[in-house]
């Protein structure tokens, strides 16, 4: 399939301050090692799932948290809403990971070796879930979160801390891509639209749709 913008050179770009887009970040092998560590964690011990919103309705993406459980809007190491199960550790190779991703982002060794992310929210999209636009505010910490894409392309919005609406930039987060947004961008309004069906490489060891592991720092003990 065509892209969102075809014929653009794929480069390095920083839609707003403290974001910056690093495209084929992660090596080949890189990515099919974690779409294996993803496959290993939607079995469990706290399955992936359909996350359930407060309001009653159920978010298209499925989702599986490491280190951490995510549930609107709150952290715990247990998962009440799902099985009551305790989430898997975060592996320190997922820690070093989101350290070389901020020190690469932000040509910064120093942000880098600072970065101790906590936990992982791994989302999966098949060909028609989408994300709206949404803050990452359940943290007790302001680092940065990083975003990484394995298998189908999908478009990105990424806004602004103060609304949903416009000014906001659509890019394309392409299999291997990272994302950064920490600093001015820490809180900006972000969302998935859509996903490029087709588009990703089985290579991976993903036939369809899109894997997108977001790591952050929560604060919590």
């Amino acid at each position: 399939m065509d892209g969102l913008f075809p014929g653009e050179p794929r480069v390095r770009s920083s839609p707003a301050p403290g974001a910056v887009h690093v495209p084929d970040w992660l090596s080949p092998d890189e990515q099919r090692e974690l779409v294996a560590a993803c496959r290993a964690w939607a079995r469990g011990p706290v399955p992936m799932r359909h996350t359930r919103l407060p309001r009653g309705g159920e978010m298209s993406v499925q989702t599986v948290c490491v280190g951490w459980h995510w549930r609107p809007y709150a952290y715990s190491r247990d998962a009440p809403d799902v099985n009551g199960a305790r989430v898997a550790e975060f592996p320190e190779w997922l820690g070093a990971l989101g350290r070389r991703a901020v020190a690469d982002a932000y040509r910064d060794p120093a942000a880098g070796a600072a970065y101790a992310p906590d936990t992982a929210l791994v989302n999966f999209y098949d060909a028609r879930a989408s994300m709206g636009m949404h803050q990452d505010k359940d943290e007790q910490a302001d680092a940065p979160v990083v975003s990484l894409s394995v298998g189908d392309t999908c478009v990105f919005r990424f806004g602004s801390p103060h609304s949903r609406g416009m000014p906001y930039t659509d890019l394309e987060l392409v299999s291997g891509d990272l994302f950064v947004f920490g600093g001015p961008s820490r809180f900006a309004f972000h969302g998935v639209p859509r996903v490029l069906p087709g588009t990703g490489e089985p290579a991976t060891g993903l036939t369809g749709g899109r894997l997108n592991v977001t790591l952050r720092m929560t604060g919590l003990e």
